[in-house]
């Protein structure tokens, strides 16, 4: 497909990354094939996540559609910038529908990027996950590689207002080795194994995050078990089958 306005999105955050001095670390590029389809399974810290998702593949040269919601595909600006992007609209209410398109984006050797936790994890851990992503890549016989981003809520997330124009921020994006699901594994299984590789690789971004809080009002963007202010999971967000 025809990519138009991918390339200077790409480019327009690369210049915002130098302008405000991201500390942007990058491990495990080679995880992302560099052609055929292949599902990217990432955490979901902040609103911001599917551009640094998407830079995670960018040695691969690789451009990932994301699964987004359909009310960012009805702004006024968000909208055509992801139509032209060929991003996959979600409605939660009829599922169906962008499941297809991206067994069809799949199938056509695109990368899709998917966020399994479905909202943004306010404990800053990861959420049970939903089967989707590890059911298109077993339908597609597509890799189902796991990321995983932190630093990102930083800038913006649920519960706190955004600061886009932090400087020096430092960034860690991890890639881990693929999964290779296939029709006859249990999804929730092939899921369950997918929620603890993501789990132990946030655990080590985490843990080795250069920056810390400037002091107790700066700590609500690091997870409670940390030391941060940040809601615990067992009590803020339940698990659901």
């Amino acid at each position: 497909m025809a990519d138009l306005v991918y390339p200077p999105v790409i480019a327009c955050a690369r210049t915002m990354f130098r302008l405000l001095g991201m500390r942007i670390t990058i491990e495990g590029e080679e995880h992302v094939p560099a052609d055929g389809g292949a599902v990217i399974a990432c955490n979901h810290v902040s609103y911001l996540d599917f551009i640094f998702c998407g830079l995670g593949a960018r040695r691969s040269k690789r451009l990932v559609r994301f699964m987004a919601k359909d009310s960012i595909f009805r702004h006024g600006i968000g909208g055509p910038l992801m139509r032209g992007m060929h991003h996959i609209p979600v409605d939660r209410d009829a599922g169906m529908a962008s499941y297809k398109a991206a067994l069809s984006a799949l199938k056509a050797g695109e990368v899709v990027g998917v966020f399994p936790e479905a909202t943004i994890s306010q404990s800053f851990t990861v959420k049970d996950l939903k089967s989707g992503a590890a059911r298109l890549a077993a339908a597609t016989g597509t890799p189902l590689v796991p990321m995983v981003l932190w630093g990102t809520q930083r800038f913006w997330t649920k519960g706190h207002p955004r600061d886009l124009t932090q400087r020096g921020v430092a960034i860690t994006i991890l890639i881990g080795e693929p999964l290779h699901p296939g029709r006859r594994d249990n999804q929730d299984a092939v899921s369950a194994e997918l929620r603890a590789r993501m789990t132990t690789m946030l655990d080590r971004a985490q843990r080795e995050y250069p920056q810390a809080p400037k002091g107790p009002d700066d700590a609500w963007w690091l997870p409670a078990h940390l030391g941060g202010s940040a809601p615990a999971p067992a009590v803020y967000e339940p698990e659901t089958k």
